[in-house]
């Protein structure tokens, strides 16, 4: 747990940003919802901006960085995961707790509320705590759809994956199709973490953690039958501090075309002297 305690006090420091690349290792699918299906195309299409260029949404990014951290710090047990959607079929539990030290509500916030817990009775949540980190949409990166790569995608940007699941007594085969950006594209990342107290300087790590855990894991869906393997390249963490905003002051380059073991030696030598 972090050093945090209820008497805290608040007050901006100082940023880091952090830049780079993301890199499709395989074909990842972040799903745009049913409300996006056209005449002839994928059964589940891929998120999409207004020019028809995928993305991955910060929220996306954002919430599986979460799930992981959550499971990896052992917050996911059934006293502290709360309900945030009770519709049939599509439950969704998170980890929420009052106390003062847990790194998870600091880092992505929480919100005065009543919630239901998953073990049954309500969480009162009476403590606002501002979200630490931002992490913004990913914007694809168009020159990392070569042309020998477009090609063989069944649309100009994107590939479509047949599916087929087998019922088990019929034997009968349920086709289904998944859009997908293919493997070798690359999104431009752009996360920002708020640095309130002298305690926060610790949550840099925690954000290099749950990268790394990505790497290895999945992001959007599919990830059990080969899609959504990423990893993190390129890397530049940028730190300003108050003065940059109030004065103009010069920031300065943490690190710069590191990939994520490299960043997470960096960030481990930030702490007070970055603060100070």
């Amino acid at each position: 747990m972090s050093a945090h305690t209820a008497q805290t006090e608040l007050k901006l420091i100082g940023k880091l940003i952090l830049e780079g690349e993301m890199h499709c290792e395989t074909g990842l699918h972040v799903g745009a919802g049913k409300g996006s299906l056209e005449i002839g195309g994928a059964d589940n299409p891929v998120v999409k901006d207004a020019h028809g260029r995928p993305y991955v949404p910060g929220s996306t990014l954002r919430g599986r960085i979460r799930a992981l951290l959550e499971q990896a710090t052992g917050a996911a047990v059934p006293s502290e995961l709360v309900y945030i959607s009770k519709r049939k079929g599509q439950e969704v539990r998170i980890h929420q707790s009052d106390r003062p030290d847990d790194e998870i509500c600091i880092l992505f916030g929480r919100s005065p509320s009543r919630m239901e817990k998953v073990g049954g009775g309500d969480i009162e949540s009476n403590h606002a705590t501002p979200a630490r980190l931002s992490v913004f949409d990913a914007p694809l990166v168009a020159d990392s759809i070569t042309p020998q790569m477009r090609e063989t995608l069944d649309d100009e940007l994107t590939e479509v994956k047949s599916e087929n699941a087998i019922d088990r007594i019929t034997s009968q085969a349920n086709p289904r199709t998944l859009e997908r950006v293919p493997a070798g594209a690359k999104f431009r990342i752009r996360m920002v973490l708020d640095l309130l107290c002298a305690e926060d300087a610790a949550l840099a790590a925690l954000v290099v953690q749950g990268l790394r855990l990505l790497e290895d894991d999945a992001l959007g869906g599919g990830g059990s039958r080969g899609s959504g393997r990423v990893s993190f390249n390129g890397l530049k963490l940028t730190w300003r501090g108050k003065d940059y905003y109030a004065a103009g002051a010069a920031e300065k380059e943490v690190a710069a075309g590191v990939d994520l073991a490299g960043l997470q030696a960096k960030v481990q030598e930030i702490g007070d002297s970055l603060v100070a």
